[in-house]
C-alpha cells in the first residue's frame, strides 16, 4: 500500500511531532503538581531525555508513546512503508533497552509509563512514582 500524502505533506505531518512537553507528559506533571509533589527537573542532558527528573533520588521517569515505542496493549502497525517503521519502531524498541541498562549502571531507578497508562490510570502511575521515591538510595 503506498502512502496516501506526497512526500511533502508526510515531512510536514511528522516535523509536527512534538518530542516534548507532550500531552501525556504534561498531564503527568500538572498532576504531580496538585498532588504536592516537587523537586523534578525537566529535559537534562542525561542519556535517553528522561521526561521527569528526581535528582536527589537519582529516578528517571520516561513516557513513552504507544506507537513510537511498540506498546504491547494498543500498538497499531502501520499499512505504509511497513519496512521502514518496523526498522524505526525496533530500533526506539533496542535503543531504550540499551539506556536502561546503562542509566541503571550509573546508579539510576528508570520507569517507563506508556501514554495509555498516563491517560487511563495516571493514579496507578502516582503510587509507582511514590513508591519509587520512598526507597532508600543504595
Amino acid at each position: 500500500m503506498t502512502d496516501v500524502h506526497t512526500k511533502k505533506q508526510r515531512s510536514y505531518n511528522m516535523s509536527m511531532i512534538k518530542g516534548k512537553n507532550t500531552k501525556p507528559e504534561l498531564f503527568l506533571r500538572k498532576y504531580l503538581f496538585s498532588k504536592g509533589l516537587r523537586g523534578y527537573r525537566l529535559n537534562p542532558k542525561l542519556l535517553g531525555k528522561p521526561d521527569i527528573i528526581f535528582n536527589k533520588h537519582k529516578l528517571l521517569i520516561f513516557i513513552d508513546g504507544c506507537f513510537w515505542h511498540k506498546c504491547p496493549k494498543c500498538f497499531i502497525k502501520p499499512r505504509t512503508n511497513v519496512k521502514f517503521w518496523n526498522k524505526k519502531i525496533n530500533g526506539n524498541i533496542k535503543r531504550d533497552l540499551n539506556v536502561n541498562q546503562l542509566l541503571k549502571k550509573e546508579g539510576w531507578k528508570v520507569i517507563r509509563f506508556w501514554e495509555h497508562e498516563i491517560n487511563k490510570n495516571i493514579e496507578s502511575c502516582y503510587k509507582k512514582i511514590i513508591q519509587k521515591l520512598k526507597k532508600k538510595p543504595i
